[in-house]
C-alpha cells in the first residue's frame, strides 16, 4: 500500500511537470525547455500603506503578466511577520527570451499604464517600500518546470544555499538532479520550483521551494529526508563533499490572490 502511495505520488509530480513543458527538437534529440523565474523581495517603510502594493499586484502587475502569457505569479506574506513587512513576489517564464519579451510588451501596454496610475503618483514623502531586490533563476535539468500546488491552505519554505565557489553549486545542483528529487516526494516534502540564480545577490547559489499543510507536517517531513537511506548514500558520496557554505531559509504563506 505504501509503495502504491509513493508511485502514486511520484507520477503526479512527473504529470505536473510534463504538462508544463514545451520540449524543442534539436537534429533527432529533444530538449527540455527550462523555465525561468524571477524572484522579488520587497521591504516595506515602517508603517506604509501596505494594501497600495497588493493592490498594484492584484489590479495592474498581474493582470497583465496573465494578459500576455505569464499563467504563474505568486505573491507572498512572511508566515511570521517581521517588521518591517516584506513581500515576496514569484514570476515563472518559459524562457529568458520570454522574459524579457513578456517584460517589454508589459510596460508598453495601456491598460496595465492606467491600472498603475495610483501606485506610479505616490509621493516620495509616502512611499511604501524602501527598495525590492530582484533574483533571475533558471530550472534544473531534473526539475524544468514549477509544479502548483493545489489551493487549500498551506505554508511555502523557501531555501537558498550558498556555494564557496560556481563548481560546487554546480556539484550540488547535481546532487539534486541524481537522485534528491524522489527523496522529498517520499518525505511529503512538496517540491514547487528549484532554481539556479544566474543574476542576483550573494552569488554562486540556488534556491528552491517546497510547500506543507503545516509546520508540524513540514517538520516531519524533514526528519523522513534526513533518515532516508538514499539521501545517506548520497551524502557520502565523495563527489558531492563541500558544496554548501551557507543554508537559509523562509516560510511563506500565500495571499487570497497568489496563482502558487
Amino acid at each position: 500500500m505504501q509503495r502504491r502511495k509513493f508511485l502514486q505520488s511520484s507520477l503526479a509530480v512527473t504529470a505536473g511537470i510534463a504538462a508544463n513543458l514545451s520540449p524543442a527538437i534539436a537534429g533527432d534529440k529533444y530538449v527540455v525547455q527550462k523555465e525561468v523565474y524571477e524572484w522579488r523581495e520587497y521591504e516595506m517603510r515602517i508603517g506604509a500603506d501596505k494594501e497600495q502594493l497588493e493592490n498594484y499586484f492584484r489590479t495592474a502587475l498581474i493582470p497583465a503578466l496573465n494578459k500576455y502569457g505569464v499563467k504563474t505569479v505568486g505573491v507572498f506574506k512572511e508566515w511570521r511577520p517581521s517588521e518591517p513587512a516584506k513581500f515576496y513576489l514569484l514570476t515563472s517564464y518559459a524562457s529568458l527570451d520570454n522574459y524579457l519579451s513578456v517584460n517589454i510588451k508589459v510596460k508598453a501596454d495601456a491598460e496595465y499604464i492606467k491600472n498603475s496610475a495610483l501606485y506610479n503618483s505616490i509621493p516620495v514623502d509616502k512611499s511604501i517600500y524602501n527598495r525590492f531586490t530582484s533574483s533571475l533563476m533558471i530550472a534544473f535539468d531534473g526539475f524544468p518546470a514549477m509544479v502548483v500546488p493545489s489551493g487549500e491552505s498551506r505554508i511555502f519554505e523557501l531555501r537558498t544555499y550558498e556555494g564557496y565557489s560556481e563548481d560546487a553549486v554546480r556539484r550540488k545542483i547535481k546532487m539534486f538532479n541524481d537522485g534528491e528529487f524522489p527523496i522529498f516526494t517520499r518525505a511529503k516534502l512538496n517540491p514547487v520550483f528549484f532554481g539556479e540564480v544566474i543574476a542576483g545577490d550573494k552569488l554562486p547559489r540556488l534556491t528552491y521551494m517546497l510547500t506543507c499543510n503545516s509546520m508540524e507536517e513540514r517538520d516531519k517531513g524533514w526528519s523522513a529526508f534526513v533518515a532516508d537511506p538514499e539521501w545517506k548514500k548520497l551524502l557520502a558520496d565523495p563527489q558531492y563533499a563541500n558544496t554548501i557554505s551557507k543554508i537559509s531559509n523562509t516560510f511563506l504563506v500565500p495571499t487570497s490572490y497568489s496563482q502558487v
